[in-house]
This record gives structure tokens, C-alpha cells and sequence, in this order.
């Protein structure tokens, strides 16, 4: 099996620079993009500071950030791509909430094989590296073992005027009736990073964007949850939905969302 810890080590850097510039600069300029998501001047500089660092690093790997105008990978043709959100859950950034992150995922030929995700205010930090286990820090993470829907915390992701919305109401209410909590934190790197965690027992979102799970979805399987899409097929980079749960509770919540969202 292949090493990846030297790339390991060039996503760590690429993190902290993004970490610093989220710890020293201000937002800056709000612009509005789709329903009701925003992007700051600072998600910009940060996509191209990581951007730049990982080119004089990494030269052969392509690029693919969330704020990038092309939306179009760097060096086409290449098996290696970066992945970056450069802050996951801007809206929480902006008004001051702490669960927001940076999301660095490295993929090999669409399966990902390197993750690193950053909750800066929290002092969290995920890793992962494909075949090598997740941790956070030097603790390496384990999936829960919660087996019965009653007793189990999951997240779901929010609300925007469009096509999943009634998908997503449905969803919720089913999750709602059965399970012992659910929550809404607004970022997907903190649902999939707090899965591995085993802090939630699964997150649940009908979206599937690789800025948002490229980095963790690496690191909740390698925790040991199941990363699936909606009908319970291994979730890919074409998926429609990104589901990540234990594997005692897998079955049961494949049942109740396909029941809910059919």
C-alpha cells in the first residue's frame, strides 16, 4: 500500500496557513452566491494563499477549490486532485459561531485517499490517511457503537429554497420520531469529523458537493463509520447524498431514508 504521510504533511501546512489567515485577518467583502450561501473576501484569499502553497509543493497535483471561478480542476489529466473548502460553514464564520473549518481532502483517480480538517476555534484537528486509521491529533478515532436509532445523535444539514427541501423537511421529521436527538451544526466537515469522533452517531446530508466532503469522508470511514449515499450504495464523488454512520445503525437508517425522501 502507498504512503501517504509526506502528502499528509503538505496538507497539514497548507491547513495552518489557511488556520492563521482565519485567526489574523477580518472577512473582508460579503458576496452573495446561489439561494442564500455567501462567500467572504476571505474565503477568496484563503483558497488562493492554499491554492499557491500546494502549487510550489505539489506541482503534478491538480486543484480544485470551492470558490475557484472555473470551477475546473488544475492540471487536467492528472490521478491526484486537492480539494479545498477553505471555510467550511461561512455563514457560522460570519456571525461568530465557532463550527466552521477548513476542509482539505486529496483524492486519487475520485477516491480519497489524504484529509485534514481544522475547527479553529474549537482547537480541533482531524486527520486521515487512506488504510491508516483517522485521528484527531495523536488519539486515534473510533466510530460509536450505538445499535438502536433511540438512542442515537445524529445531524442533518440545513434548509435552502430549491429542489431538496421538501426532501429534507420529510427527513427531518422521520429522523425526528425516532431518534434521540438531532442537531443542525451548518458545517459538513463538523458533522463528518464528529462522526469519527463518535460524537454523533451519523449526519445525514442531501447534498453532495467534494469541496465539503472530500477531506471527511476519508477521515469517518477510516474511523470506521459507513459513508453511503441515499440508497445505501458506497458514496462516491457522484453521489446524490452524503450519509456517514456507525455500522450498527447503517441498516436501520437506510430503511428510514429511503421511506422518507421516495
Amino acid at each position: 500500500m502507498r504512503s501517504w504521510d509526506s502528502l499528509l504533511t503538505v496538507a497539514q501546512e497548507a491547513v495552518d496557513l489557511a488556520v492563521s489567515m482565519i485567526e489574523q485577518q477580518a472577512p473582508g467583502a460579503i458576496t452573495w452566491k446561489g439561494d442564500r450561501d455567501v462567500v467572504s473576501a476571505l474565503d477568496v484569499a484563503i483558497e488562493r494563499a492554499v491554492q499557491e502553497l500546494l502549487r510550489r509543493r505539489t506541482p503534478r497535483i491538480g486543484f480544485l477549490g470551492e470558490e475557484g471561478s472555473s470551477g475546473q480542476v488544475t492540471v487536467p489529466g492528472t490521478d491526484l486532485v486537492w480539494i479545498l473548502d477553505p471555510i467550511d460553514g461561512t455563514a457560522n464564520f460570519l456571525h461568530g459561531l465557532p463550527l466552521c473549518g477548513v476542509s482539505l481532502g486529496l483524492i486519487e483517480r475520485s477516491h480519497p485517499v489524504v484529509g485534514v480538517i481544522d475547527l479553529p476555534y474549537l482547537r480541533l484537528r482531524y486527520t486521515a490517511t487512506q488504510g491508516n486509521g483517522a485521528y484527531r491529533g495523536d488519539h486515534r478515532l473510533t466510530a460509536s457503537t450505538t445499535a438502536n436509532l433511540r438512542e442515537a445523535i445524529f445531524s442533518t444539514g440545513g434548509y435552502t429554497v430549491g429542489k431538496n427541501t421538501q426532501q429534507s423537511l420529510a427527513l427531518t421529521t422521520a429522523l425526528a420520531g425516532v431518534v434521540q436527538r438531532l442537531r443542525m451544526f451548518g458545517s459538513v466537515a463538523v458533522d463528518l469529523a464528529w462522526v469519527a469522533e463518535g460524537r454523533l452517531d451519523g449526519c445525514i446530508r442531501l447534498s453532495n458537493k467534494p469541496w465539503d466532503t472530500a477531506a471527511g469522508v476519508l477521515i469517518a470511514r477510516e474511523a470506521g463509520a459507513l459513508v453511503i449515499d441515499s440508497d445505501g450504495s458506497p458514496h462516491t464523488l457522484g453521489s446524490r447524498a452524503t450519509i456517514a454512520v456507525n455500522k450498527e445503525l447503517a441498516g436501520q437508517l437506510i430503511a428510514l431514508v429511503q421511506h422518507a425522501i421516495e
